[in-house]
């Protein structure tokens, strides 16, 4: 199914998934672990999860809310735009 065609659409070739980072929780105190590096991705690869996991609502999201991301200034100014240029409700 990779790649073929299927009447007038062409599906695309699945992207490398991501690596998945799973840790065991032992019940320590996190003030004593040390803090893991920071992940280098490329957007297109957790556009489509991030995208998944608002439109169904995924409760670990709220986990995530307020933690820091680096973005590009170019993609930064991008999102700007688009916020600003959005049809408002």
């Amino acid at each position: 199914m990779r790649g073929e065609k299927t009447g007038p659409h062409i599906v695309k070739e699945r992207q490398k998934p991501m690596r998945h980072r799973l840790r065991l929780y032992t019940g320590e105190d996190d003030a004593t672990a040390v803090a893991e590096p920071g992940m280098t991705v490329k957007l297109g690869e957790i556009t489509g999860i991030l995208a998944e996991a608002v439109q169904n609502d995924r409760t670990w999201l709220q986990d995530f809310e307020d933690d820091e991301i680096q973005i590009s200034a170019d993609l930064y100014e991008v999102l700007c735009a688009y916020w600003n240029l959005r049809p408002s409700a």
